[in-house]
């Protein structure tokens, strides 16, 4: 599952790490306990628009630039995501024509009743040559 708070703790992290602050100049500058930043860093504590609005202003950041770049990274999260279900999510004979899947589909409903009367579709010839 992704998780918002994650990818914003980890949009801020990068965002004051850029500049070379620490944790305690960041904390002091937007008046926020240390602990909580670390927190919101780590993604363990949702940010309210408030503080999130103080550790910007810390930052130098706009929050419309932090936010995009949170958006980037979602965007990204749900494409992994995506192609790691796809596998689990597609339905057998996705990819095919409805011609082809109903042929599939057929061919399985056949095997599935057993081998049925001999007939000249389903019988095999076997030449062997000398």
């Amino acid at each position: 599952m992704i998780l918002l708070r994650r990818l914003l703790g980890d949009v801020l992290r990068r965002q004051r790490q850029r500049q070379g602050r620490t944790l305690r100049e960041v904390s002091s500058s937007a008046r926020v306990s240390l602990g909580y930043l670390s927190e919101v860093e780590r993604g363990q504590k949702e940010a309210s628009s408030e503080l999130l609005a103080a550790i910007c202003d810390a930052l130098d950041v706009r929050m419309s630039v932090l936010m995009r770049e949170v958006s980037d990274e979602l965007a990204l999260a749900e494409l992994a995501s995506a192609e790691a279900m796809r596998p689990v999510l597609e339905p057998v004979g996705a990819g095919f024509t409805p011609n082809e899947r109903a042929a599939t589909e057929r061919q399985n409903n056949d095997r599935a009743s057993g081998p049925g009367p001999i007939s000249a579709e389903n019988s095999v010839s076997v030449v062997v040559a000398a």
